[in-house]
């Protein structure tokens, strides 16, 4: 099918905003800041090959919008003016080669290794510890809260005065506005807990914030989960997240992205294998966990390596188990990620009414021309879900680590440096 004839490359309309595809670049860290949050030329350089690869829209790793929020040494932050211009130099970056440059904006909550922490103590919406980290947060005070939401809104005019087009809030994978949408990490009784109006106030509230600061017409889109697979504790299901999405979108929401799970689920939002991934952790991010945890991941691991493969094998178009629910009830467009790697895959799942635009986001690290291999039938080095790359997040620059794909890759980039 050509290009003019695939519903992967017709245009799509985010708020205001006309894309000409619908294959975009969902968030990953990058973990290529400075250690006070500021952009550098290492994230100027992740992000204009997948411009220039025609990625009609990219979304940023998470920035974090206070220093208390922040959730690995090397993440961006647009927690202060003094931000921006860095920012800046990436999205006038990306802007040259006529993509789309969506900051993602982000509080970890709950979900920080203690030592990465910048803050003694870490925020959640009630006092429910971490498994897998080992954080027992401190539960918000009302204050707190609404102190936050300035904070998120300030965030958001700092990235359009850097001249992002637009900003997703990260209420997805257990951050901390989707720890305020889950009952079980959300046991509040005031009006932030209890009924989904309540649990849903904080991010509608952020919503309300943004748009009386910026208007209408800056697009803000939601990332959040199409299941909290959370088993045996009291995560949320489909059409309970489907009715948050539905109160989001009376908010003026412009889209939302479909993810799926919490730190503590393991790993269904990266399916693929994971023996280089956890080796990879256990030198980089996980080494920062407390001795106790540390020592029994050390252990276990061949045991957890054999189960997380056997739980979470790689497949294309996971979270599409749950984007029909969305696309039956939203009127906004539904995007769905979740190890898209062929422009079939990307096909069916649009065409079937299942979503209306797909993300991917170790496809772009492997491929940052993708989209333009993709449209074109090009061939260019193919993701093949070993995870190395999640392993490295956090402590190592996002790339392929992959070797035979990684050697492929570097061989594109220099032919492309040689047109």
């Amino acid at each position: 099918m050509s290009p003019q004839n695939s519903v992967l490359f017709s245009p799509i309309s985010i708020g205001p905003l006309v894309l000409p595809g619908r294959l975009f670049k969902t968030a990953t860290a990058e973990t290529r800041g400075t250690l006070d949050g500021f952009a550098t030329d290492a994230v100027v350089d992740f992000y204009v090959p997948i411009a220039r690869g025609g990625t009609p829209l990219i979304i940023t790793g998470n920035i974090y919008v206070c220093r208390e929020g922040k959730s690995a040494p090397l993440q961006l932050g647009a927690d202060h003016d003094d931000k921006i211009p860095a920012l800046a130099r990436v999205v006038d970056a990306v802007h040259a080669q006529g993509a789309k440059f969506f900051a993602q904006l982000n509080h970890c909550g709950r979900q920080v290794v203690p030592r990465f922490a910048q803050s003694p103590v870490a925020y959640s919406a009630s006092d429910v510890k971490d498994l897998l980290t080992g954080t027992k947060p401190q539960a918000l005070t009302v204050e707190e809260i609404q102190r936050l939401v300035g904070q998120f809104a300030d965030a958001a005019e700092r990235c359009r005065r850097a001249g992002f087009d637009g900003v997703q809030l990260h209420s997805a994978n257990g951050y901390l506005l989707s720890q305020f949408l889950t009952p079980y990490t959300n046991r509040r009784s005031d009006e932030y807990g209890g009924s989904m109006e309540n649990r849903t106030r904080f991010i509608r509230q952020i919503i309300q914030a943004i748009r009386s600061r910026l208007g209408p017409d800056f697009p803000v889109i939601v990332k959040m989960n199409g299941s909290d697979w959370l088993p045996l504790r009291d995560g949320l299901h489909t059409g309970e997240l489907v009715e948050a999405a539905t109160l989001l979108q009376r908010e003026g929401i412009d889209a939302v992205e479909i993810s799926v799970g919490h730190y503590e689920s393991g790993f269904p939002m990266v399916c693929g294998t994971f023996d280089q991934c956890l080796r990879n952790m256990l030198k980089g991010s996980m080494s920062y966990l407390p001795p106790l945890r540390r020592t029994l991941l050390q252990v276990f691991r061949p045991l957890v390596t054999l189960a997380s493969n056997l739980l979470w094998k790689g497949r294309q178009g996971y979270n599409l188990d749950y984007t029909p629910q969305f696309k039956k009830q939203l009127a906004i467009p539904v995007i769905c990620v979740g190890g898209f790697r062929t422009r079939e895959a990307m096909e069916a799942a649009i065409s079937q009414g299942k979503c209306d635009a797909v993300s991917a986001g170790r496809a772009f690290i492997a491929d940052p021309y993708i989209y333009r291999h993709l449209r074109d039938n090009q061939p260019g080095p193919r993701c093949v879900d070993c995870n190395a790359c999640v392993g490295h997040l956090g402590a190592q620059p996002a790339e392929c680590y992959h070797p035979t794909v990684k050697a492929e890759k570097d061989a594109m980039l220099a032919r492309e440096a040689t047109v």
